[in-house]
């Protein structure tokens, strides 16, 4: 069972300065935000509730319930944030292959037209005539 499947099959809750939040909600959130309402600060409190939960034991081999959600709750929270991450660097790329696609294409047209610029009188009207 992936970690979506059981977060919503198990309706995980998250919690945040505006109230629990379910997984669906996760993926509107910014990824840090001075407010406190961002995925960072998700990812903070689940984790802190995760250590306080856990006390670990060398010897006891059983483990907690509680300790095995938290961790779960976790690992979304973190595939959240790290597909977002890669969306965020991914729609950087693209911006910046578009702008200088468009920067190629005006470089272009000024040589295009620098080329016109050079024709004769008799090639501009022979141009003209053949359109």
């Amino acid at each position: 069972m992936t970690v979506f499947e059981k977060a919503t099959r198990e309706k995980f809750r998250y919690p945040s300065t505006k109230g629990q939040l379910t997984t669906e909600q996760l993926w509107d959130l910014p990824l840090t935000a001075k407010s406190g309402f961002s995925l960072d600060d998700v990812a903070k409190a689940v984790n802190a509730e995760l250590k306080a939960a856990g006390t670990e034991s060398f010897v006891a081999t059983e483990t907690n319930p509680a300790t095995e959600t938290l961790r779960a709750k976790l690992d979304v929270v973190k595939q959240v944030i790290a597909t977002r991450l890669a969306e965020d660097q991914a729609a950087k790329a693209a911006a910046a292959k578009k702008l200088e696609k468009e920067k190629l294409i005006e470089i272009l047209g000024r040589k295009q037209d620098a080329v016109l610029e050079n024709l004769t009188e008799a090639e501009l009207l022979a141009r003209i005539n053949n359109l």
